[in-house]
């Protein structure tokens, strides 16, 4: 019995090497995604003020002080002087732009699809920040998409696959590409551009299904 005893409260191995890079790793994609996050939302904020957006207004959309957004937007007047509004049509060739109009479409279609599409685990990778917008990773949602669109047919409005085959065909056409850290003429990063086309073509196809 004393053995027993001995043998149930043996203390825990020593946590390994494997797992503590498997921890750290896993923690790291979170703060990493955070940072992103804010940097994103300052970019946005300095956007919607250059347009002309009270500080009120932008506060209570971002949720965030009055305080904490005029700092923002006085620390971007003094730096370099604000870009021109930027184009918002769909009808943009660089690959950002094009990216985020692929990851709006596949959002449009999980949703059709009630989260039981092939590309709603690329989808929520996304949104933990565990995966990033790469040409491979481009290409995975490309694939997965696709089979959505075929498996789907019957359930997709048509205005999905036109929508699609638009932007893979631009994809596939050599266009001026914006590495991730870069600005653009309008003064936005690929990040920006990105998220401004997901929701510009996630809008556009609403209004499609509009009636």
């Amino acid at each position: 019995m004393a053995g027993e005893a001995s043998t149930a409260h043996q203390d825990p191995p020593a946590l390994t090497q494997a797992q503590a890079e498997r921890l750290l790793a896993g923690l790291n994609e979170v703060v990493r995604a955070g940072e992103e996050a804010r940097q994103l939302r300052a970019e946005m904020i300095k956007l919607l003020a250059g347009l002309g957006w009270t500080q009120e207004r932008i506060a209570r959309l971002t949720d965030m002080s009055q305080a904490a957004v005029s700092k923002q937007v006085s620390k971007a007047r003094t730096e370099d002087p604000p870009p021109p509004p930027p184009p918002l049509s769909l009808d943009q060739p660089d690959t950002p732009w094009l990216e985020g109009r692929l990851w709006g479409l596949a959002e449009e279609i999980s949703e059709a699809c009630d989260g039981d599409a092939r590309c709603t685990r690329h989808l929520s990778a996304i949104a933990r920040g565990r995966q990033r917008f790469t040409p491979r990773s481009v290409d995975e949602l490309r694939r997965l998409v696709e089979a959505d669109l075929t498996l789907r047919r019957d359930l997709l409005p048509s205005g999905y696959r036109a929508a699609y085959d638009e932007i893979s065909r631009r994809l596939d056409t050599p266009a001026k590409a914006i590495a991730g850290g870069t600005g653009t003429a309008d003064g936005l990063s690929a990040s920006a551009r990105r998220t401004l086309a997901h929701q510009i073509q996630r809008d556009q196809l609403h209004l499609d299904r509009t009636p």
